[in-house]
Order: structure tokens, then C-alpha cells, then sequence
């Protein structure tokens, strides 16, 4: 690896695939791993069923909780994680209703000095808790972005105007308790895997290049944000690789979220069967999601405990796009042939970014255009957490918690705000107005790529 500050900041590990050669054929310099698969799985295990014993109650997890700290509906990660999975029995159903205003950003288990892996921990009590109260429809719908876009893409003009209108929002947050001011995004009518099969393969031409990356791509890109999924494929294209999209469903993180752990496995199951062959053949496979990469690097083993051979090898082949085209650069192979953008922008680190233990590489590529000026926002969280923050009950609690965020990108002065992380993107833009893009969209923009 460079020896990049913002590489370096938050760990800068292994990119939370729990080890693995570079791509590019290089040993990485942080992690010789004498270990095998099964020695792997195993210790993955123990790590989630057994480390609240590792936890000395010094409550670093709660001080840097981000709901813990603005509301008393959440005692805080210590309390409801390793504390209280001390007195649970894994056979019978016995956890503490408070527990469902955890939002699982997973800022306690990165802050946790002693390795506790908090946030796992309280993902699998909440799913226990759904299983006395059950899955009420309004977080069964929530869990089913991939569906709700195939649904409403075909109307998307008509799906938005309805989805916009103050009396439906209104009707909808009485019937089914999704807040009537919360964020929804506007379905694309063009999805990107019609751009891809369609128009795309047509007018591409080019010679192949022998060089291949996999591009997961995750239901945002497929039917609200088509433009991220072609920035990612121009910038990928220009830097010499032929990118597969193979077939995929929604990575099961909405599902995760809102507990309904059987379907999140199907869809774990669903995508690493169609993965898995390209890991075996050593093609790196890229997301521009930092959810769904960081579902299929750790959340399917972690959480559901699915950790087969198959599981295994995606996760050590899996990268969010900005650490893959950074290591790249790192090698010396990335172009910088970049036109120069004057424009100083803020950035948010997402959460979810954060828990890929990867540090900052938006950050360094972001920089190396002349011109730009990135301010990274000292602010922990948005507030969303992916469906958290669409809940009535949960609404406000969020935007308590994206405050200081908000008000440093107000502060900037700029029309133009730079994350990763899709649903973080839409809760911006939501309260401050800003316009928001994927760093890989800045990056295409300097390339002068058209798409």
C-alpha cells in the first residue's frame, strides 16, 4: 500500500475482507495470513458469539454512539449489546425492546478497543426481538428497495409525482408509519442494466483488453442513480478493463436491517452463486455502493453466519471502487490524465465506509485532480442508516443525529457535496439542499468522459 494519510486513517486494514492477496498480485504489506478457510470461519464465529466477554465496560461504544447521544430511547450499544448478551440464552427469546432504536452504523464496534463486535451483536438480538413482535409490512417494504424499483420504474414520472404529493406522504405515514418528510428518491425510468445491455454494448465497440473487473452495482445504481453505475463503468473502461455485470440482487442489507434475516440469505445466496466463479478465476469485483460491498465483504459472514468456501472467496475478492482504483495508483496504473476541475467540495465518510477498515481512498483520488479542494466533514453520521431514518418514530432522531453534518456542509458554502454512500446521498441533499455525487462521478468528469 502508499503510504497515503487518508489510506492510513481509521486502520486502513484489509478492507474488511478478513485478508487477502492484492489483485494485483502484490502481498499486501499489513496482513500475511497462514490461516485456512475453515480456520477463518471458525474464528469468524467466535468472534460475534463470543466477545462479550471481551467487553471491560469502559463505554467508548456509547460516548461515540450516534443515537445514543441525542436521544434516551437508546441506553446505548454497551447496555443493549455486550451487557445484555451476557443474561441472554441463545435458545429462547429474551432481549430488551430498546434495543430497536440501535440504527447498526457500526460505530461501536470500530471505536471498541478491545475488538467487542458490538454492532453484529445487536443485529442478531434485534432479530430476535422481530421474532417475538414480528415484521410489521411497513419494514417488510422498507427491506425491498430492488422490488419497490422494478415496480416503479416503468411509471417513474407518474411514481414520483404520487411519491411527492403531501397528502399520499401524509396518508402514508398514518397507515403504515413512514415519515412524511423523509427522503424518498426518485425512480429513474431508464434503469442501468437497460443502459448496460442496451445502449452501452451497442455503441461500444472497442477492443477487449483481456483485463476484467466484475461490477456489482446494488439496487440504487439499478433504479435510482443509473448516472453512478455509468461513471463507474466510463472510469473503469478508461483505465483499460472490460467490466462484467453479471445477474445480482439486492445485496439483503435492507433486509438485514429490518430483520428479516431468512430473505437477506436468500439474496446472500443468490449473489455469491453468481459471483463465486469469477473469484475463483481472480477478477476483482467492485461496487460503488459502500452497503453492498461491505454485505458481501462482511456483513453475510458476520451476521448470517454464512461462511462457506464460497462466502469466503467473494468477500477476499470484493472492493468499493475508490480503494480498487487506488490501489491502482498505488501500483502506478491508474491514468491521470485528468482535466483540471477548480471547485473546493465537502466530503462525508459514510459509516458504512468507515466499517470497511479500508481509510479514506475518495479522499486521495479526489485529490489528485488539479484543482479540487476536498474539506472532509467532521461529522460521525448522517442519521439515516439506510431504513432508520424513514421510520416514523426514527425520523426525527436521525436528523437530530445529521445535524452537525448539515450544518457544515451549509457552512461550506457549496452547492455541490461529494459521499459514497447512496441512501447518505439522499439524506443531504434532503436537509441541506446540496447537490450530491459519487466521488467516481468527479473522477469521470476530470477524465472528460461522456456517458
Amino acid at each position: 500500500m502508499g503510504a497515503r494519510a487518508h489510506r492510513r486513517w481509521f486502520g486502513g486494514g484489509d478492507g474488511g475482507r478478513g485478508g487477502q492477496a492484492n489483485w494485483l498480485g502484490k502481498e499486501q504489506e499489513f496482513f500475511v495470513s497462514t490461516e485456512t478457510l475453515d480456520d477463518i470461519t471458525l474464528s469468524i464465529f467466535h468472534q460475534v458469539q463470543n466477545s462479550a466477554d471481551l467487553c471491560v465496560k469502559c463505554n467508548i461504544c456509547t460516548s461515540h454512539c450516534p443515537v445514543a447521544n441525542v436521544t434516551p430511547k437508546f441506553p446505548g450499544p454497551k447496555f443493549v449489546g455486550p451487557q445484555a448478551q451476557r443474561f441472554r440464552n441463545p435458545h429462547e427469546i429474551s432481549v430488551d425492546d430498546s434495543l430497536d432504536y440501535c440504527s447498526g452504523c457500526g460505530v461501536c464496534t470500530m471505536v471498541c478497543p478491545h475488538e467487542v463486535k458490538v454492532m453484529e451483536m445487536n443485529a442478531k438480538a434485534r432479530y430476535k426481538l422481530y421474532q417475538r413482535r414480528g415484521i410489521p409490512l411497513r419494514n417488510r417494504l422498507l427491506g425491498r428497495s430492488e422490488l419497490m424499483g422494478q415496480l416503479a420504474s416503468p411509471v417513474a414520472p407518474i411514481a414520483n409525482f404520487m411519491a411527492h404529493l403531501k397528502p399520499l406522504r401524509i396518508l402514508a405515514e398514518m397507515m403504515m408509519g413512514v415519515h412524511r418528510d423523509a427522503p424518498l428518491p426518485p425512480f429513474s425510468f431508464e434503469t442501468f442494466r437497460g443502459w448496460y445491455k442496451g445502449i452501452h454494448q451497442k455503441r461500444n465497440g472497442r477492443k477487449k483488453t483481456g483485463q476484467q473487473v466484475v461490477y456489482f452495482h446494488g439496487c440504487s445504481t439499478a433504479y435510482f442513480e443509473p448516472h453512478v453505475g455509468k461513471a463507474a463503468v466510463a472510469v473503469l473502461e478508461h483505465n483499460g478493463f472490460d467490466v462484467i455485470v453479471p445477474e445480482q440482487v439486492c445485496c439483503g442489507l435492507p433486509m438485514l436491517s429490518n430483520a428479516e434475516f431468512d430473505a437477506a440469505c436468500h439474496n446472500a445466496e443468490k449473489n455469491v452463486n453468481s459471483l463465486v466463479k469469477y473469484a475463483r478465476q481472480g477478477i476483482p469485483i467492485v461496487g460503488t455502493s459502500t452497503s453492498c460491498t461491505l454485505s458481501l465483504k462482511s456483513d453475510y459472514r458476520h451476521i448470517l453466519d454464512l461462511n462457506t468456501e464460497p462466502y469466503e472467496l467473494v468477500a477476499r475478492h470484493t472492493y468499493d471502487i475508490c480503494e480498487f482504483l487506488l490501489d491502482l495508483a498505488d501500483a502506478g496504473e491508474l491514468k491521470t490524465d485528468f482535466k483540471a476541475v477548480e471547485t473546493t467540495l465537502p466530503y462525508h465518510s459514510p459509516c458504512q465506509l468507515k466499517a470497511h477498515n479500508m481509510g479514506l481512498p475518495a479522499i486521495d483520488l479526489m485529490e489528485m485532480i488539479p484543482g479540487v479542494n476536498i474539506q472532509h466533514v467532521q461529522a460521525e453520521c448522517c442519521g439515516i442508516a439506510g431504513t432508520y431514518g424513514y421510520k416514523k418514530e426514527k425520523y426525527q432522531i436521525g436528523m437530530d443525529v445529521g445535524k452537525p453534518l448539515f450544518d457544515q456542509v451549509k457552512a461550506s458554502g457549496s452547492k455541490v457535496a461529494v459521499c459514497d454512500s447512496e441512501t447518505c446521498r439522499w439524506q443531504i441533499a434532503h436537509a441541506t439542499g446540496a447537490k450530491m455525487i459519487h466521488p467516481v462521478e468527479l473522477l469521470a468528469q476530470a477524465y472528460g468522459l461522456e456517458y
